[in-house]
């Protein structure tokens, strides 16, 4: 299937089992959400909202945290992720709400992004979320399942560049339906390490799934004693393997003796081919 197809087939897989795809972030206002999301850059939104809280309760709109230093704000945040940079940011960013734009989130992405400590991405989605402008943020869950489904080429090297190609690829309207379907079947389903193929509702139109059930299955009979590796193209043994690339890439043991990737583990009898992934 092409890549059209495909978006449809997954995105309405997902839709069957996420019907009302949006952040799990927890904020009451516009204030609460720029900041969670702020918090939130390398850190995940389950500690964002252990936290948040009590951070909100002593600073609940920008206007409390006037006057006040990255001190103040640090012991609030601690056990976030680089906490020291973004208790700066979010006290500069309070003070750029009051100068610019009269104590208020604003509500576009060239506004947000002139905020102190946030990206593009943030922008995206504080406005998406908050004030429904189409935005398709790509954080690292977005980019490793665009790229292992096969929503984006393999051209698509950086989260811009996948932004580009999701967004030319669906439409406009959908576009924080799927940032947010991304996002969670990537933190549940389909995780960086292990991804859970078996109760992946999408796996029909999954690239990354169709190579998988494309590996050779495992030989049986075969005598580790005999080396630590079986050729089966030559079939023989061998001990220190060799090592190529194949069209995607990707580093492949291989037989020393005539090059061939068809290589077993002789005691497991397991194949030793690796499959493009993106584990980020």
């Amino acid at each position: 299937m092409n890549r059209t197809q495909r978006a449809k087939s997954v995105f309405d897989a997902l839709r069957k089992v996420i019907p009302e795809p949006e952040t799990e972030l927890e904020y009451e206002n516009t204030w609460q959400l720029l900041v969670a999301v702020m918090l939130s850059a390398q850190c995940t939104d389950a500690r964002v909202n252990i936290v948040s809280p009590a951070l909100f309760k002593r600073f609940p709109d920008s206007a409390s945290m006037l006057g006040c230093t990255s001190d103040d704000v640090l012991p609030w945040i601690r056990s976030i992720s680089y906490p020291n940079s973004k208790a700066k940011h979010l006290v500069q960013t309070a003070n750029i709400l009051h100068e610019r734009f009269g104590g208020q989130v604003p509500g576009t992405i060239d506004e947000l992004v002139q905020l102190q400590g946030v990206g593009r991405k943030t922008a995206q989605v504080v406005a998406s979320v908050a004030f429904n402008v189409p935005a398709l943020a790509v954080d690292t869950h977005v980019f490793r399942v665009a790229n292992r489904i096969g929503l984006v080429t393999r051209a698509a090297t950086t989260p811009e560049k996948v932004e580009r190609q999701l967004k030319s690829l669906l439409p406009e309207a959908s576009w924080g339906d799927a940032h947010h379907l991304l996002i969670l079947h990537g933190r549940y389903t389909c995780s960086a390490r292990s991804p859970n193929c078996k109760a992946c509702t999408a796996s029909a139109a999954c690239d990354y799934f169709s190579r998988l059930e494309r590996l050779p299955k495992p030989r049986q009979g075969l005598d580790s004693k005999m080396g630590k590796y079986y050729c089966a193209s030559r079939n023989h043994y061998f001990d220190v393997p060799d090592q190529v690339s194949d069209r995607y890439r990707v580093d492949q043991v291989s037989c020393p003796k005539c090059g061939s990737m068809n290589v077993f583990l002789s005691k497991s009898g397991i194949s030793t081919k690796q499959i493009l992934d993106f584990r980020v």
